[in-house]
């Protein structure tokens, strides 16, 4: 039952729309096994909660190299998220044992210029068209349908704290989730030419740089054992709108004063001594 979501603003060339048309999902009635806070396969080594990258895709014989943005990661829920390289997509995801099945597949419809069509149509028959036997080592996964088509991925490696820019996810209110906030006041991340609310560690300088919802800021930032030391920010003087700077205020929080951190994959979690958690992701 594949669906497609349409981008309006993208004008689709005749390449892309055949690239994705034939792909189908099938429906799969496995239900996913949560043992151990999240699906594992038949060979013990988790498959959800990772990040893989996708190396290639072999159908029919011919071996399709992914592009290094190429992507796919399915949670504990049992929804899978990733990208092409270029047009994203999302199914639901059923693990049982070692066997894995994508249903209700999605897929944008952007024409990009550095993925290939061939690479696109032939990851997403692959994908949606059946159950798929897994075998996994912890650090690669391969996935295979039954005619012999394969997926080969690898476990994304953790992002570096020190130079990475990292997209924050400024805390919400008591009681409700952290968000991205953007420089516009709504709350899309796009606050300023490159994105919203965002953080840069200088491991030489022992500092930390960005910006917050509103005002860009500086601070220095002492790393050891699993913790950053932040001293206080000294930050610009502009003024926003309420709802951003009560978001600033908020981020503000952090500094002056020491956080844990810890890095899975391209995901930063900040924990202030007063529980406070902000979560960041590394930009691509």
């Amino acid at each position: 039952m594949y669906r497609q979501k349409r981008q309006r603003s993208k004008t689709l060339t005749v390449a892309a729309v055949a690239a994705l048309v034939p792909l189908a999902a099938a429906c799969g009635s496995e239900k996913a096994n949560d043992s151990d806070g999240g699906s594992v396969g038949a060979d013990g080594q988790r498959i959800t909660g990772v990040q893989w990258s996708i190396d290639s895709v072999t159908v029919d014989g011919t071996t399709h190299q992914a592009p290094d943005a190429a992507q796919v990661r399915i949670d504990d829920a049992g929804e899978a998220a990733g990208s092409t390289g270029c047009n994203s997509f999302s199914a639901r995801a059923d693990v049982d044992g070692e066997r894995i099945r994508l249903s209700d597949a999605m897929f944008t419809e952007k024409a990009c210029d550095k993925t290939p069509v061939d690479f696109e149509k032939s990851l997403g028959r692959t994908l949606t068209t059946g159950s798929l036997t897994t075998e996994n080592d912890g650090d690669r996964l391969t996935l295979t349908t039954d005619a012999g088509d394969i997926v080969r991925l690898s476990k994304a490696q953790d992002a570096s704290l020190y130079g990475t820019r990292w997209a924050v996810d400024v805390p919400g209110p008591e009681g409700q989730e952290s968000h991205p906030v953007g420089k516009d006041g709504k709350g899309d991340g796009k606050g300023d030419e490159k994105g919203g609310a965002h953080l840069t560690f200088d491991r030489d300088a022992k500092t930390v740089s960005g910006r917050l919802p509103c005002n860009r800021v500086n601070a220095s930032a002492t790393v050891s054992d699993g913790s950053i030391t932040l001293g206080a920010p000294s930050t610009t003087r502009m003024m926003c709108e309420g709802s951003l700077m009560d978001a600033e205020k908020r981020l503000l929080g952090l500094f002056d004063g020491k956080v844990d951190y810890r890095i899975d994959q391209g995901t930063l979690t900040l924990t202030s001594e007063d529980g406070t958690t902000v979560r960041a992701v590394a930009e691509k």
